[in-house]
C-alpha cells in the first residue's frame, strides 16, 4: 500500500505540476487556529508540513522563529500537536502530514512511544533537522516499520559520494535545501542554479521525489516548477504575523496566499 505522500506526488504529476507543500508551526497562534488553518489550506496544498515549536530553532529564520515563540508562549505541548493532527485527519479532505522538528522532542518523548503515537494519529512523514545521515540509519528503520517516511535533508554542498549513500537509504521523498541559509532567507542564488543542483540530485535516483525548500516565495515559485515539489513556509508564517499585527483574520489571509501559490505552479 502506497504512503499517502506517494499518492500526493502521483496526483501532482498527473496534473503536470509540482506538489505544493506548506509549512506552518503547530499552535500558531493557538491550537484551534492552527487546526483551522490546516483544514482551510487543504483545498490548495498537496502535503502539509507541521513544525514542532522549539525555543532554539537553529535552522529557522526570523519568520518561523516568531511563529514558534508565539506558539510556545501560548503553551503548546507535544500532546497538543498530536491532538491537532488527529483532529485534522478526521477531515475527509485531509492531506498527508509531515511533522518537522528537532531530535530532542523525540528523545524526551521516547522514540518508540513517539513513533507509535505518530502512527496512531496519522502522521505520514518526519523531518528531523538535527538527525543527519548516517546517525539517523537506526531511526529510519524504526520509521519504516511504522510506514512513516523519514525525509532526508540534502544541501548544495553535499558531496556526490554522500548524496548517493543518503539517497540509497532514503524513503521515497527527499528535501533539497536550495541554499546555505536559515529558512526564509532571500534567495541568494539564481533559480537556474538551484534547478541545476536539483537535477544533479534527481539523476541519482529518478524514482525518488525531491522537493525544494528554503526561501521560496510567491515571486520565485514559478521559476522552480520543474521540481517534484516545492515547500513554502516562511512566507506563510509571515502572513500569519502580519495578519495578527493588522488585526485581520490569519486563516483567510493564509488561505488566499496558498491559493495564489497554487495557481502560480499550474
Amino acid at each position: 500500500m502506497l504512503n499517502p505522500i506517494d499518492l500526493a506526488f502521483k496526483k501532482a504529476k498527473n496534473e503536470n505540476r509540482p506538489a505544493l507543500l506548506t509549512y506552518t508551526v503547530a499552535g500558531d497562534s493557538t491550537k484551534n487556529q492552527s487546526l483551522i488553518i490546516l483544514n482551510t489550506i487543504s483545498k490548495y496544498a498537496d502535503i502539509l508540513e507541521l513544525g514542532v515549536p522549539h525555543n532554539t530553532p537553529v535552522a529557522d529564520g526570523s519568520q518561523i522563529q516568531t511563529s514558534a515563540y508565539r506558539a510556545i508562549k501560548n503553551g503548546i505541548k507535544i500532546e497538543d500537536i498530536f491532538w491537532i493532527v488527529k483532529k485534522y485527519k478526521k477531515n475527509k479532505n485531509s492531506k498527508p502530514i509531515i511533522l518537522m522538528g528537532y531530535y530532542n522532542m523525540i528523545f524526551q518523548y521516547g522514540e518508540k512511544k513517539f513513533l507509535e503515537k505518530c502512527k496512531k494519529v496519522g502522521v505520514n512523514g518526519l523531518i528531523v533537522v538535527d538527525l543527519p545521515w548516517p546517525e539517523n540509519k537506526s531511526f529510519i528503520k524504526k520509521c519504516q516499520k511504522k510506514s512513516i517516511y523519514f525525509i532526508q535533508l540534502l544541501s548544495p554542498t553535499t558531496s556526490k559520494e554522500r548524496l548517493n549513500k543518503i539517497i540509497k537509504d532514503s524513503h521515497a521523498m527527499n528535501y533539497f535545501i536550495s541554499m546555505l541559509s536559515t529558512t526564509g532567507g532571500k534567495l541568494k542564488v539564481s533559480s537556474k542554479k538551484i534547478m541545476s543542483n536539483y537535477f544533479k540530485i534527481k539523476k541519482i535516483n529518478p524514482k525518488k521525489n525531491v522537493v525544494i525548500g528554503f526561501g521560496i516565495t510567491e515571486k520565485s515559485i514559478k521559476s522552480l516548477k520543474k521540481a517534484d515539489g516545492l515547500v513554502v513556509g516562511s512566507a506563510i508564517c509571515k502572513e500569519i504575523s502580519v495578519s495578527i499585527q493588522k488585526r485581520q483574520n490569519p486563516v483567510t489571509n493564509v488561505a488566499n496566499l496558498v491559493k495564489k501559490l497554487k495557481y502560480k505552479i499550474l
